[in-house]
């Protein structure tokens, strides 16, 4: 991704996903033949030239004010997770780190993961599974008998087709996930690593690539989760997504149930095979 290409194609997503009639624009057929605004409506919802608009989508122009993103977040409406994606984006390559540190886990982290009795992970950046807990592990995927650079969120989602018999929601969790990566991106636009995952999940996934090519972006933070576990059904929990304050690109996601239901019981077998020796 360049400089300012990735700043054009967001741009342009997100004003194909406004809707006209929202705004008390004509939609008819011969008013308009694309979804969305034209670049002339949302340059006069911003409030800047329709010349200096284009130029952004086209990826010529540099050195972005924060006046100017301020105006086209307000008139692409977007959310908070959106609007930081932007900003990432529209900073000049020279401000931004290029390649981010080795993503390292401290060992107090997974002494901490051990110690709690609901199911836990810690990602790093773009969903890579750093460490869990063995509830964790007994709760989706089977993380150690994976190769370590194979131990990737998207990864196992797009590219084994056992993510759909744990997910009843796929389509739901897959734009959640894709979403979540897209999120990570704008912080290192320019990491070789990054552009080896999105081309190999690209290459594997039809999937994928189309909800790529959808620009949607949502950090991950807290939602509830459906699962189908192979040892005691069907899950219901709510999971929550903690940013670690000494390395922002590492997050411990902890699930939990409802007190009292039938996904926290069934938590509770899960659990009590997790700790028969034989099972570890």
């Amino acid at each position: 991704m360049t400089e300012t290409a990735g700043l054009g194609e967001f741009l342009k997503a997100r004003r194909a996903a406004l809707d006209p009639a929202e705004l008390g624009l004509p939609t008819g057929f011969n008013q308009r033949r694309v979804a969305g605004l034209r670049r002339e409506e949302l340059a006069q919802l911003a409030g800047i030239s329709v010349d200096y608009y284009t130029r952004l989508e086209q990826g010529r122009a540099r050195n972005v004010s924060d006046s100017v993103l301020d105006s086209l977040s307000r008139a692409l409406r977007l959310h908070r997770d959106e609007d930081t994606y932007l900003r990432n984006l529209a900073t000049p390559k020279r401000k931004r780190i290029a390649r981010p540190r080795a993503q390292r886990l401290r060992p107090e982290l997974q002494t901490m993961l051990n110690a709690l009795q609901s199911p836990a992970l810690v990602y790093g950046r773009y969903g890579d599974v750093l460490a869990w807990n063995p509830l964790g592990a007994a709760l989706s995927f089977d993380f150690a008998s994976r190769p370590a650079g194979e131990r990737n969120i998207a990864k196992m989602f797009f590219l084994d087709e056992y993510a759909r018999e744990l997910h009843p929601e796929w389509e739901t969790v897959a734009k959640e996930i894709v979403a979540n990566l897209r999120s990570e991106s704008g912080r290192y636009p320019d990491d070789p690593y990054l552009a080896q995952l999105v081309g190999e999940l690209s290459l594997g996934s039809e999937d994928f690539r189309k909800l790529w090519a959808k620009q949607t972006v949502r950090e991950k933070a807290h939602a509830w989760k459906v699962m189908i576990n192979p040892i005691v059904g069907e899950l219901r929990l709510r999971y929550e997504t903690l940013r670690l304050p000494d390395d922002p690109d590492q997050a411990l996601v902890i699930y939990t149930a409802e007190p009292g239901s039938d996904s926290e019981r069934a938590l509770r077998l899960l659990a009590s095979w997790v700790a028969d020796p034989a099972h570890a």
